[in-house]
């Protein structure tokens, strides 16, 4: 029986947690084995998001809960994933943008022998629904990408991924960002150090409620993408 931890990183998501973690409680029991769990990683949240999370984590023996005092998606992973003792460790946004029925697929390419399995909205038999913005900015990073790393995945920012508890083990120390630059770094990091990665089409459907600021990120983006192009780690 394979063990699997889902992670699913907060901040200040009082709103959507409790039905969020429902959803995907239903979802795992119908489609996965026995053996997985869902990780609350509450990355600083001011609201009732951390009280939330407990209560999940004391009504479900399958939820734990995990608090930081510091912010940022990639610390939560950090902090989530290197303290698992799942052999496969995972995440996933906590609005579900994603349809789950492609995340069986990541846990089987693990399975197979795959180091690292992402979604991709980008790859063909994918279906996106979000705006034009957004559209034309991921497609632009993701450019940038395949052009300063030759790099052979599409979607480097979708928040849907799983590795194996080795290859998170090996490649997690190594990831200096610890917000949304994360992502990317994750896989650059893996494609130069010659892992396995399997991407899968998904169905995603962009949240109107995203508090993600696209100048910001595509800003801070771009200074990880040069940093590592011109400084690269060990």
């Amino acid at each position: 029986m394979t063990t699997i931890d889902v992670v699913i990183p907060v901040y200040n998501e009082e709103r959507v947690l409790a039905q969020s973690i429902a959803t995907l409680r239903e979802f795992l029991e119908g489609n996965l084995p026995p053996g997985w769990r869902i990780v609350i990683a509450d990355n600083a949240s001011t609201d009732k998001t951390w009280e939330i999370a407990k209560a999940l984590s004391q009504k479900h023996p399958d939820v734990v809960s995990l608090h930081l005092d510091e912010k940022g998606r990639g610390q939560a992973l950090r902090e989530a994933w290197l303290s698992s003792s799942a052999e496969i460790v995972s995440y996933m946004d906590v609005d579900l943008s994603t349809d789950l029925g492609a995340f069986p697929q990541l846990i089987q390419a693990i399975e197979e022998g795959y180091h690292v399995a992402v979604g991709s909205r980008l790859m063909p038999g994918s279906s996106v629904r979000r705006c034009f913005k957004r559209e034309f900015t991921s497609r632009g990073y993701n450019f940038l990408i395949k052009a300063m790393f030759r790099a052979k995945f599409s979607d480097a920012q979708c928040g849907f991924k799983a590795l194996s508890a080795e290859a998170a083990r090996e490649l997690v120390p190594l990831i200096q960002d610890q917000k949304w630059f994360f992502d990317t770094e994750l896989l650059i990091l893996a494609q130069r150090r010659g892992y396995r990665i399997r991407e899968v089409p998904v169905a995603w459907i962009e949240d109107p409620d995203s508090r993600v600021s696209i100048p910001k990120t595509a800003l801070d983006d771009l200074k990880g993408l040069l940093r590592m192009r011109f400084r690269p780690p060990p």
